[in-house]
């Protein structure tokens, strides 16, 4: 059968914070209401979905993306797009949509259902079709993204998707996988009967989608300091094809977790959300999920979610900055860029040392990736040796 939305009480919830909106959402279809979906599916007109379409449809029918039960209507898409609030009235800030082609648009009935199918054409779940309706790409883009420029990938995908959205709750029927990640994937409700189990009352999140070098292994203890433990939470989703596999990089995570963290205060989990790129409103984005994963605190640190040089570095500080409290209901942990500074013999950012930058180590991801591919280590001082050889060893093709 389906779990429909769980309401938890503050003395029923099991984390010390609630999940946004009050309630940790399931639309995983189980025993008999599966076997039924699944029947019907083989009569219902079909939806195929992208890599990022089945990783949403993944996050709503987990909770991660609660109070959401389904791709967004009109109503909400609107709200979001231009105020960062569903109709409701609730805090959101991105747009979590379906989009189809006119041509299978127009097979759909509203009121009917629709079968998704995933990238490799089985049944993943069902739509209940709620509302089909057009929608403005470049409105979308200046609002969400801040830019009409096709280079910015998020805006890139955007112009490539459907002409039409279509609105309406989802039941998912395929259990959630993430095949070669199993020992390390969560859904809410197991990260948040974890963190009780460890008895933790704040816990901080840690959005990563690339290694973790020196300066984040530095912010991510600072933060462990003043918590009860921390959630390093890389996403796995879809991102830019020039990013570094995730298989590689969860390695590199591993290999961190296990030499230089305390195991007992720290949990390593994937997440399984696609990487939109659209900056600040992306990093409140990330905020707000891991809240519904049970944290209490979220790290900030220099241009989260951002890509080129579309959004200024402490872009998305001043948008966490213009939130109430009331509305967000997670602690962001604000960070400068840090760095190896030589004279400090140590990690530090502009606001601990006082030292001209000619004596701190820091390098672009341009000459990160040429050294790797001269078969050079990085130096120790940007990231830990053991990091250094498995970057080393994949760009290398070993």
């Amino acid at each position: 059968m389906i779990q429909e939305s769980i309401e938890l009480s503050e003395n029923e919830v099991l984390a010390p914070i609630l999940p946004h909106g009050g309630r940790l959402v399931s639309r995983v279809l189980t025993g008999e209401a599966r076997a039924d979906a699944i029947g019907r599916a083989q009569d219902l007109p079909a939806i195929s979905l992208n890599a990022r379409a089945v990783s949403d449809v993944e996050c709503l029918a987990t909770g991660v993306f609660s109070p959401l039960e389904g791709f967004m209507n009109r109503a909400d898409y609107e709200g979001v797009v231009h105020e960062m609030r569903l109709k409701s009235g609730l805090l959101w800030t991105l747009p979590i949509t379906l989009a189809a082609p006119k041509e299978e648009a127009a097979k759909l009935k509203q009121g009917g259902e629709a079968a998704l199918l995933g990238s490799d054409g089985d049944l993943l779940g069902l739509l209940s079709v709620e509302e089909v309706f057009p929608y403005d790409k470049r409105t979308e883009a200046c609002l969400v993204y801040g830019t009409e420029e096709t280079r910015h990938p998020g805006v890139q995908y955007l112009y490539q998707r459907g002409e039409l959205l279509v609105g309406g709750s989802i039941s998912m029927v395929r259990p959630p996988s993430l095949p070669g990640f199993e020992d390390y994937y969560c859904v809410p409700a197991e990260t948040r009967r974890r963190f009780k189990e460890r008895g933790w009352q704040t816990v901080v999140g840690f959005q990563t989608r690339n290694p973790i070098h020196r300066s984040h292994e530095y912010i991510q203890k600072c933060a462990l300091e003043l918590m009860d433990g921390l959630l390093i939470h890389p996403l796995v989703g879809r991102t830019k094809l020039d990013d570094i596999p995730s298989e590689i990089r969860l390695r590199c995570y591993r290999a961190l977790e296990e030499r230089y963290f305390p195991k007992e205060r720290v949990m390593l989990s994937v997440f399984p959300g696609a990487m939109r790129y659209a900056g600040p409103r992306e990093a409140v984005f990330h905020a707000l999920v891991r809240k519904n994963y049970g944290c209490t605190h979220f790290i900030v640190g220099r241009d989260p979610a951002g890509v080129g040089g579309y959004y200024h570095p402490y872009a998305a500080r001043d948008l966490f900055l213009r939130l109430s409290r009331d509305e967000l209901d997670i602690t962001p942990l604000f960070f400068d860029e840090a760095f190896f500074c030589r004279r400090c013999d140590g990690m530090a950012s502009a606001k601990t040392c006082p030292h001209e930058a000619s004596e701190r180590v820091t390098l672009s991801g341009t000459r990160v990736r040429e050294l790797l591919r001269n078969g050079e280590a990085l130096p120790e001082e940007f990231t830990r040796p053991e990091v250094s050889e498995i970057l080393a060893e994949w760009m290398q093709g070993g």
